[in-house]
């Protein structure tokens, strides 16, 4: 029988709750143990897919095609259990699906509540698939004491005493601030946070405290009796150099003893941790180090880019090398070439990720520009393949006009909107009018790669499954006239009508792909097409 472990978080957001969750089903995992990680959103979205990265950061996206939080990135980079639609709720979709089902009478008259039909939804969630599975972890977004997430503490409260004390595990997420003036760390935030949540009616059973500096003893002490709970529940959490040594760190400080503990599990065996001891040792002691420029839109806020970020810093462990990443706000090439010409000439790599809508789309193209002439190791994804499309049809193919129908009305449109499509479900088809939420070709999809091509050499083979997130494709009634300018389309949807990959034989590593690579990569199994871009970044970095 699965076993429950509950995190919240409290006094202030942002504290790592899912960084803490993933690093404590790695913990497990260590162990022997088989986990899954779900996430418990309160927003009223049904799902971020519509909302702004600067909102809530990059939009992560299933190989069963669900846009979900970037929390469940960290789960899969730190597990590899590859998440899925069930790991992901929100009260927009918990309240969606309840007034779906009073529209239709399926309560037969009564009168729909938070209690029970609320709370019921959220719990028949937490309990959903979980048979094969020793420990099934549930990180609660927001902070204690928000009314968003209320009704799900208490699905929480309901939940452990339906299983039982013994089958659940309560872990608090708090913050233990300096106070430079005073010289100490004060506890009394925690001690708030704690008589909240013990207020609605969950006593937690661990306390994670974030802290800038170590946490004495006596502190430790204090936070124990006032929150009561053992003292050797109160786990310190420093900053780390790393995300990666998160894991080790809090070992170090017996997070998942206490948790195997409080299950009555004995926990003398000492986890398995070369995994993390080799992946830590590759970040902290690199053997040499490249520049990489990611020319993108949504620069200003990191978690915009999360996965692509972490893909980056993989793609160098896999070369033993420090990924230094310069981002670089694509309007300031607008117009400027000798704006681009100072940016991007000391960089060894250029990466053009996703996004949405036209603000910056010719700076990007200029920088496709750039590294096609220059010949500079250039990664497109997904918006930045659609660019290198449209860079090429203006720059080599002669298609003056080239353009995307996503920014107006081009006379030549290389790339356009998606109408149909083939999924594992069959045929996809949306409009122009389509809402935005949920109407993307989204999730995992099959493409048939060139036998002779560079990224079939790449991957080691001819089929791949990648995840996609886009409305506009790249138009294949373009590929004869651009593979005649030096752009290969190498990668194909298997009935050969969707471009997935391109590339050009004659350039040192010049790659674009529709879909999110970024998305499967992690630590210990950096993607290959991450690995190879940093490769030849590498080797370009020798040349100059």
């Amino acid at each position: 029988m699965a076993r429950f472990i509950f995190i919240t978080g409290g006094v202030v957001s942002s504290l790592g709750k899912g960084l803490m969750a993933a690093s404590l089903a790695a913990l497990l995992q260590a162990r022997g143990f088989k986990v899954r990680i779900r996430k418990f959103d309160p927003y009223l979205n049904v799902d971020p897919g519509t909302m702004s990265p600067y909102q809530h950061g990059e939009v992560y996206v299933t190989d069963d095609g669900a846009e979900t939080d970037l929390d469940l990135g960290h789960y899969e980079r730190f597990t590899g259990v590859s998440a899925r639609q069930a790991d992901n709720i929100t009260s927009g979709r918990i309240y969606r699906d309840i007034i779906t089902k009073e529209r239709r009478g399926d309560y037969l008259g009564a009168t729909v509540q938070v209690i029970p039909h609320v709370t019921d939804a959220i719990k028949n969630f937490a309990r959903a698939e979980i048979d094969d599975l020793d420990f099934v972890l549930c990180e609660i977004g927001g902070t204690v004491g928000d009314i968003e997430s209320l009704p799900f503490i208490e699905a929480l409260r309901q939940l452990r005493n339906e299983l039982g004390r013994d089958q659940t595990c309560s872990i608090h997420v708090t913050l233990v601030p300096y106070v430079k003036a005073a010289g100490e760390l004060k506890t009394k935030p925690t001690q708030h946070s704690v008589r909240e949540l013990t207020s609605l009616g969950v006593q937690p059973d661990v306390l994670l405290c974030r802290c800038e500096h170590p946490l004495p003893d006596n502190e430790r002490a204090k936070i124990a009796q006032f929150c009561n709970v053992r003292k050797e529940a109160v786990i310190p959490a420093l900053d780390a150099q790393s995300i990666y040594s998160v894991p080790l760190q809090y070992h170090a400080e017996g997070l998942d003893a206490e948790v195997l503990r409080h299950f009555g599990i004995d926990s003398s065996l000492a986890p398995d941790l070369s995994r993390w001891d080799d992946i830590v040792d590759r970040f902290q002691y690199p053997e040499g180090e490249v520049n990489i420029g990611v020319v993108g839109k949504y620069v200003g806020l990191p978690d915009a880019y999360k996965s692509l970020n972490e893909a980056l810093v993989h793609g160098g462990m896999a070369h033993r090398v420090k990924v230094n990443i310069r981002w670089i706000d694509a309007e300031v090439f607008e117009g400027d070439d000798s704006e681009i010409a100072a940016r991007l000439e000391p960089l060894h790599g250029i990466l053009v990720p996703g996004g949405f809508g036209v603000r910056g789309t010719e700076g990007k193209i200029a920088s496709v520009r750039f590294a096609r002439e220059r010949k500079v190791p250039f990664f497109g994804i997904c918006l930045g393949m659609q660019m290198a499309c449209v860079e090429a049809a203006r720059n080599t193919a002669g298609i003056e006009g080239a353009g995307s129908t996503e920014f107006g009305e081009p006379s030549e449109p290389v790339v356009g909107i998606i109408t149909e499509w083939m999924s594992p479900e069959g045929l996809q088809q949306r409009g122009a009018e389509s809402d935005l939420g949920g109407t993307m070709r989204l999730g995992a999809y099959e493409a048939k790669l060139a036998g002779n091509s560079h990224v079939s050499a790449i991957y080691g083979a001819t089929t791949i499954w990648e995840r996609h997130r886009h409305r506009y494709e790249v138009n294949g009634a373009y590929r004869e006239r651009l593979e005649q300018g030096g752009l290969v389309f190498s990668g194909m949807s298997p009935d050969g009508l969707l471009p997935e990959i391109v590339e050009r034989p004659d350039h040192p590593w010049f790659v674009g792909v529709q879909f999110h690579p970024e998305l499967k990569s992690k630590p210990f199994d950096p993607h290959p097409l991450f690995a190879g871009f940093i490769g030849a970044a590498l080797a370009q970095s020798r040349l100059v």
